[in-house]
């Protein structure tokens, strides 16, 4: 991989058009896996994403231009899957797996367009919508938070001269070094790029992960970008998330049918997919409503996400259950991936070594933790919790729980017949900072 003069790049942002998203592959893995399954099972359904920024203090449409933000989605409309792009999903291997995608899944991707979106401002912030099919608005979740965050951090550092950005990067890669230096002091650890969503920006995570495939070597197994993946020819790493649980309750008829949502959502996930894409992420409504409800079968998948609970109270707490089925937890897999930073890291491998299998997903303090590497005091380079999120599936509401109520999402009427459906057990509310 090519690495680029980040100063002198950032110094000349000011092109009539940088754009922030180049290629529809510069997204998560797991939206290509999620929408394969879509296209497939759902694909009259309708559903609208929101940008949700949970960092209030901070608000985007002062910081952010209007007219750069439509400059950006307009410009993420007109991208299309390329030919050689196709040509690698389609003969690479993925999870060991050849032929991951189908041809005639790829077929339709060569068609494939970002759809139409609705932006508007309201008390400083920017209400930014995505209504349309379900197979198209899904893949504007990524690009949407990458083209928020970038212009955000594209408005942090206009007005720096060439000199204080090339200070800036150097502070900044030396803080990641000495990240790597720790980690690399955990002989067995397994660790990956998740860091997509609320990067810097696109040519930040490329170096980023570069320093990870040159301090870490094998112990580094790959990235959940899929343009970086391609490119630094590494695996592209990811599973499922929460959207599809959130849409498939969303559209149940009853009380019962939305209880049930996480486990059809893992039936058709196992008709898809086997092996180590079958991970469970158990938060969506609450990780101990899902335990107590899972039927036996999924005891017998790889592994678990725990997302949103500190990473030894959820880990424990799946052990605990993994016994209770009589399943060893040394044969099964957990990844750690919420809000995780060197600290947590070392901490929760410390704590479950020898006790379980574990990957490691870093996201947002890999991939934007320029905190105390500008050359004075300032917030607008701290990394904010924004999300892109299913509000709406159908016409009806759709709602997260997760075990963080900080990170509840949806119509305040639904969340609560939400709670009263799957209950409070085990939710511990903690400060969202990312």
């Amino acid at each position: 991989m090519i690495l680029t003069d980040l100063a002198t790049r950032a110094y000349n942002h000011n092109w009539r058009l940088d754009p922030v998203v180049r290629s529809l592959l510069d997204t998560d893995f797991y939206k290509l896996l999620m929408l394969q399954l879509i296209w497939q099972r759902y694909p009259d359904v309708q559903v609208t994403f929101e940008l949700i920024n949970r960092s209030r203090e901070v608000r985007l449409a002062e910081v952010i231009p209007e007219g750069e933000l439509r400059a950006q989605l307009d410009h993420a409309r007109t991208l299309r899957f390329t030919k050689k792009e196709l040509i690698w999903l389609a003969g690479n291997t993925f999870y060991g797996r050849t032929q991951m995608f189908q041809p005639e899944f790829l077929a339709w991707l060569a068609d494939f367009q970002l759809p139409e979106y609705e932006l508007s401002v309201r008390d400083g912030q920017y209400v930014l919508r995505f209504p349309g099919p379900w197979t198209h608005t899904t893949l504007w979740e990524i690009p949407a938070l990458s083209i928020i965050n970038e212009l955000r951090s594209r408005a942090a550092l206009r007005g720096r001269g060439r000199f204080e950005l090339d200070v800036l990067y150097a502070r900044a890669k030396a803080k990641l070094w000495d990240k790597v230096e720790r980690l690399r002091a955990i002989p067995d650890l397994v660790l990956s790029d998740f860091g997509t969503r609320r990067r810097h920006g696109f040519l930040w995570q490329a170096w980023c992960v570069q320093a990870l495939k040159e301090g870490l070597g094998s112990r580094f197994i790959g990235t959940s970008n899929v343009l970086i993946a391609m490119e630094a020819d590494l695996e592209a790493i990811g599973t499922n998330a929460h959207e599809l649980p959130m849409v498939l309750a969303a559209l149940a008829n009853d009380d019962d049918g939305v209880r049930e949502a996480p486990y059809r959502v893992l039936e058709d996930w196992r008709e898809l997919y086997a092996g180590n894409l079958l991970i469970v992420l158990p938060d969506a409504f609450g990780t101990a409503a899902f335990l107590r409800n899972a039927p036996e079968w999924v005891a017998d998948w790889t592994g678990f996400r725990p997302d949103s609970l500190p990473p030894v109270e959820g880990g424990e707490q799946i052990i605990r259950w993994w016994q209770s089925k009589g399943r060893d937890p040394r044969e099964k897999l957990l990844i750690f991936s919420d809000g995780m930073d060197v600290d947590s890291i070392e901490a929760t491998w410390r704590h479950f070594r020898g006790r379980v299998r574990m990957s490691f997903g870093w996201g947002t303090n890999l991939t934007n933790d320029f905190r105390g590497c500008a050359s004075s005091p300032t917030t607008a380079l701290d990394p904010i919790s924004v999300v892109c999120k299913v509000v709406e599936a159908n016409g009806r509401p759709a709602v997260k729980l997760s075990d963080n109520p900080s990170k509840a999402t949806g119509d305040p009427r639904e969340v609560e017949r939400y709670l009263r459906i799957f209950g409070r057990e085990g939710m511990v509310e903690k400060p969202v900072t990312v």
